[in-house]
Order: C-alpha cells, then sequence, then structure tokens
C-alpha cells in the first residue's frame, strides 16, 4: 500500500524526516514489502502497493507510495523505491498468466482492473485494483478509470529529478516500473464480417490505453513499456539479468508509439470513410506492417524489405501482399512485382484464363473452357519470355493441370521443361499441390484472393506520393463504338475486346494483338506507338491476319504511322480510345483497308 494515512493520519505534507521516524516506530513490527505491478485489463489497471503488516495493532498505509518506500526498503528498483510496480492493461490476453506469474516470481505486485483483473485473479494470481490505488471508482460506463494522477504522476515522473520525487511524495503518488497495455480491438471491431456501428465503432475507441502507452514510452528512461506480447519473454529476461540497456528500452518506446499511432490511424480512417465524403482526405496516414526482410531489393547492391498495408480498406481485400505461400523459396522484391502483374491481369478475366508474366508485361494470355488448353496457348504466346516468367490462373490447379505445368515442353524446342519462377492461383487441389511441388524446390506457389474494386492506388515519387483509384473498368463497362463504315463481326467484337482487357496490363505505349481469345503479340514501354505495333506484329507473325488489334492510348497519326502499317498488315479490327484532332485519318485509313475501327473513349496509360 501507500503511506498517508495511519491511525494517527500523516498528511501529505508531512516532512521525509517525520515519515522516516514514523516508519521506524514499528520496528518492533514485522514489516512485509510487495513488489506491485499495475495491470490494466484495456481498461484495468493494477497499482503497486506497499503493505505494512504488524503482528500488534495493525496500521494501514495509504494514498502514498514513492519516496516513502525508499526508505523502508532496502531492495532497489528501477525507481529507487523498495517496491518495483508494474502497470498492465491488456485487452488481448495472449500469454497474459505467464507474464503475471513472471512478474510475480521477480517480486512485483500486480494492480488491475476490470476483465484482466478477473482474468488473473480467476487464475490465482494476487491483484490489487486501481480503484484502490486511486481512491476514486470507475465511472462513465468504464470511460474513466485509469485517467488520474496517481497513474499517470506515477508513470511521468523522472526518478533523477528531485522536485518530480518531491512533488510525488506530497501528493501521495508511487511510481511504476513497467507499463503493460494493449488497446480496445477498435480494429478487428470496425473489421468484423459483422460489421459495426458507427455508436458500436466510437466505444471501442480507447482512450486510456493509449494515454498510459504514450506516458510510459515517454518517460523509458524510467518506465519500461511493452505493448506487444511478443515481448513479454525478452521483458522477463532483461528484468531477470537486471540489465541497464538503452537500446532495449528505446525499442519497446518505438514500438509503443508506433502502435499507437496505427491505432490512431485506424480511427481515422474510419471516421473519415463514415462521412462518405471525397475518397482523397487532406491528409491520411497508412499504417505498414513488416511482413520480411527480403535478401535484396531490384538488384542485389540494394536492401529491401516487404511490408503489408494494415489500412481498413485492405482488409479481406485479397491482392498478392496477402497470398499464402504453399511451396519453394522466400519471394524476392522482383518476385512480388511480377506476381502482383500477373495476378492482377488474370483476375480481371471471368473465362477460364491463364496469364504469363516477364518483368510484369504478360507476354502470353488466353482463355478457354479447358485450362489445359489455355495453358498450352499462354505459353505459346512467347515461349522464350515465359521461360522463368509466372505463371497465373484464376481457376483451381487441380492435379491434371498440376501434371501439364510440370512436364510441359518448351513449344521453341519441343524438349526444353518449362522453368518458371512463381505460379499463383486462387486455390489448389490436394493433389495439384502435391503435384506441383515436385517439379522443384525453389518453385513458389501462391494461393490469393483477388483484389476487390474501388481501391487506392498510391506511388511514390521524390518527396511525395502520387494517389489514383485503381482502373477497374473491363469491356462491360465500355462501349466499343463503331466509327468506320466496316463494321466488326460478333468474333471480332469479341477479340476486339479480349486485346482491350489484354492491353490494359501492358506498360505504355502499348499495342496488343488477339484472336479467338488468345494473345498473339505484345508490344510494351516503346518511346513511340510505331515502335509498339511493329514488336506486337513481329511476334504475332502470320496470325495478324484477320486478328484483332488493341491500342492503350490513341494514335497521333494514321497515313504512314502506325494505323496504316495495322491495317497492311491484316488486322481485321482496331480497337483504341480515340481523342486526337486527327481521328479522321484513322477513320479514313481504315475504310481505305476495310478495317472496322472502334472507339472505347477509354485510355488504358500504364507508367
Amino acid at each position: 500500500m501507500s503511506l498517508a494515512s495511519v491511525s494517527c493520519r500523516a498528511t501529505s505534507s508531512t516532512s521525509l524526516i517525520n515519515r522516516s521516524s514514523l516508519l521506524r516506530s514499528f520496528a518492533s513490527s514485522k514489516l512485509s514489502t510487495q513488489h506491485s505491478v499495475l495491470a490494466i485489463g484495456s481498461p484495468d489497471i493494477r497499482v503497486s502497493s506497499l503493505s505494512l503488516n504488524s503482528r500488534s495493532k495493525p496500521c494501514r498505509v495509504s494514498a502514498m507510495s514513492g519516496v516513502s518506500d525508499t526508505i523502508v526498503s532496502d531492495s532497489s528498483s528501477s525507481s529507487g523505491s523498495g517496491i518495483k510496480k508494474a502497470l498492465l492493461s491488456v485487452s488481448n490476453k495472449t500469454d497474459l498468466l505467464t507474464l503475471a506469474t513472471g512478474l510475480e516470481s521477480l517480486g512485483y505486485t500486480i494492480v488491475s482492473t476490470g476483465g484482466t483483473a478477473t482474468a488473473l485473479e480467476n487464475a490465482g494470481v494476487s491483484v490489487t485494483k486501481v480503484e484502490k490505488l486511486t481512491e476514486f471508482p470507475e465511472m462513465l460506463d468504464g470511460r474513466v478509470k485509469t485517467l488520474h494522477p496517481r497513474i499517470h504522476g506515477g508513470i511521468l515522473a523522472k526518478r533523477d529529478l528531485k522536485h518530480h520525487m518531491e512533488a510525488l511524495e506530497q501528493h501521495g503518488i508511487g511510481v511504476f516500473d513497467i507499463v503493460i497495455v494493449n488497446l480496445y480491438p477498435f480494429y478487428d471491431k470496425v473489421t468484423s464480417a459483422s460489421g459495426a456501428t458507427f455508436e458500436e465503432g466510437i466505444e471501442n475507441i480507447d482512450i486510456g490505453g493509449p494515454t498510459m502507452i504514450r506516458a510510459a514510452a515517454k518517460n523509458h528512461n524510467d518506465v519500461l513499456v511493452v505493448v506487444d506480447p511478443q515481448d513479454y519473454t525478452p521483458l522477463l529476461e532483461y528484468l531477470k539479468e537486471q540489465k541497464d540497456d538503452q537500446q532495449f528500452r528505446r525499442k519497446l518506446a518505438w514500438k509503443a508509439f508506433q502502435h499507437v499511432a496505427a491505432y490512431d490511424s485506424a480511427i481515422s480512417e474510419w471516421l473519415w470513410n463514415q462521412n462518405g465524403e471525397d475518397k482523397f482526405p487532406p491528409s491520411f496516414t497508412v499504417p505498414l506492417s513488416l511482413k520480411s526482410s527480403l535478401r535484396y531489393g531490384e538488384n542485389p547492391h540494394q536492401k529491401a524489405a516487404f511490408y503489408v498495408d494494415k489500412s481498413l480498406a485492405e482488409v479481406n481485400a485479397g491482392g498478392i501482399a496477402t497470398a499464402v505461400q504453399h511451396h519453394g523459396k522466400e519471394m524476392s522484391y522482383n518476385n512480388y512485382l511480377d506476381a502482383d502483374a500477373a495476378w492482377n491481369c488474370v483476375s480481371e478475366f471471368e473465362d477460364p484464363t491463364c496469364v504469363v508474366v516477364k518483368h510484369t508485361n504478360p507476354c502470353g494470355v488466353a482463355s478457354r473452357d479447358d485450362i489445359l488448353e489455355a495453358y498450352r496457348l499462354a505459353v505459346k504466346g512467347d515461349p522464350v519470355s515465359a521461360f522463368g516468367g509466372i505463371v497465373a490462373f484464376n481457376v483451381e490447379v487441380d492435379e491434371a493441370l498440376a501434371k501439364e505445368i510440370r512436364e510441359f515442353r518448351s513449344p521453341t524446342d519441343g524438349e526444353t521443361r518449362m522453368f518458371y519462377e512463381i505460379v499463383v492461383a486462387p486455390k489448389y487441389s490436394e493433389k495439384g499441390l502435391e503435384v506441383l511441388r515436385g517439379k522443384s524446390k525453389t518453385l513458389r506457389i501462391l494461393e490469393a484472393k483477388k483484389n476487390d474494386k474501388g481501391k487506392l492506388s498510391l506511388r511514390q515519387v521524390g518527396g511525395g506520393w502520387l494517389a489514383q483509384e485503381s482502373d477497374d473498368l473491363t469491356p462491360e463497362n465500355i462501349n466499343f463504338k463503331a466509327v468506320s463504315e466496316k463494321k466488326s463481326t460478333e468474333e471480332e467484337l469479341s477479340s476486339a475486346q479480349f486485346a482491350w482487357l489484354c492491353v490494359k496490363h501492358v506498360k505504355s505505349n502499348a499495342i496488343v494483338i488477339a484472336k479467338n481469345k488468345c494473345m498473339l503479340g505484345m508490344g510494351s514501354g516503346q518511346p513511340n506507338r510505331v515502335e509498339s505495333l511493329r514488336l506486337a506484329m513481329k511476334k504475332a507473325g502470320e496470325e495478324v491476319k484477320g486478328a484483332a488489334l488493341a491500342s492503350d492510348a490513341f494514335f497521333p497519326f494514321a497515313w504512314n504511322d502506325a494505323v496504316e502499317e495495322a491495317c497492311q498488315s491484316g488486322v481485321s479490327v482496331i480497337a483504341e480510345p480515340g481523342g486526337s484532332i486527327r481521328d479522321q485519318d484513322a477513320i479514313d485509313c481504315c475504310n481505305k483497308y476495310g478495317v472496322s475501327l472502334l472507339f472505347t473513349e477509354v485510355r488504358h496509360f500504364r507508367h
């Protein structure tokens, strides 16, 4: 307990010498000093207390520990007090009992409120409730429990400042050596399948917890702060070894502030979304959580790491970041980029589809009712590029498909077994996984969920970030407007729509040639559209005749340029956004060669 009143009440103005004399008057009595831990179960708090037990007349001491504790004990602690105290506030009770018993064995007294206190008491752990320390009951339906000078004074006081310690003594406040807190599960509540009403969301915003965390983290030189159950074991080891490691304290303090920052960012994001206003708030925070350290970045001389976006908008929203890796080497920086490109592309198609990607560009795409045929055609589209690439499917990989992936030979020589870095699909059969694992020890096998539409896309530039809505348009959202004299057939329109969906995922300037739901050739990343066209036609070869051509942007010139070359090559239909001041030239050129021209009025630049 704390000192402040005995049968003869010692007022807060009692001098240090008088208090010392008062304590010595109990020399014939047994002095029991119990180390105290303040455990606050998000919303519970436990405060340390010093108890004086006498065989003669009992003397109750309350309201003050701190400096007077230093006088009555020879043992030492980080506070300079004979009583070691810790404050625990845990909504997440993982390993709580292990922590509490570990602290008890090291001589700490535990103080707590609410659910944490109940859990510990039920487990047989001695607990002092925070109300006993503050001498004030919790109020306002639990909103006010730990917001009290006897809590925060004991956390924030700097032990090496005399006037801080004198102030604690004057007001009967004891110090705390450890603060262990995690917060109301706001994030889990507002992202749960059942959802949360606005009132429920508000009530799950923790106030006392973040306040204690911030206070302890600020005063980390004197107070150890822990917000993650994974740090319980390192904490106990630190205490057992009686270390004086400032780096350890600073790391815990950093983690505490980061924990609160992420918590506040979730609340801010949720509140902004409740207003239903502009998708682009005046400011916002993106909470990132380290998933893995990577061997290197885009190149071996660059260090790199991979972070998962913990924004509310990304919860269960799919994507490569949350994919499950069933097999293979650890993912690399470039693996993530390529897998993301392949998965984003294949997820756009409704029919069973295979996409092969190399350096973020789709080099092979095919849709068929028979996924095995789709796979073969996708590889055939550019077998040289496909070797060492990423293969993605939008349907389950069963045993038959897995065997085809494992055994398929390159169309270039009919002998070389195809090699891939990654296979990604929405699911795998048990046998399918077994077969694929046998293809290579290094083959990365990813199971991913389709990306939700409407996500915010962020991209870094020097000193800032660009934000835009994701490009979610599909052919079903687009009107392919016939502007030429020749109208496209149903088959030609289908091929044009397929090519248009493919070109959306190719780096600009982009041209795709396709027919019968199979990409025959593509040209990407060229500074001018003519060169991209020539690359695409070269890959398509003789199959270009009667095929559809899609361009990610309008053609600035037609005669003696890309449009005329395309018409002369034998394509039957061209799909492009239109919008050029020379659109009429493109129309006239297509009319001359009897080619159908479709304007989509939608551009698909990809940089």
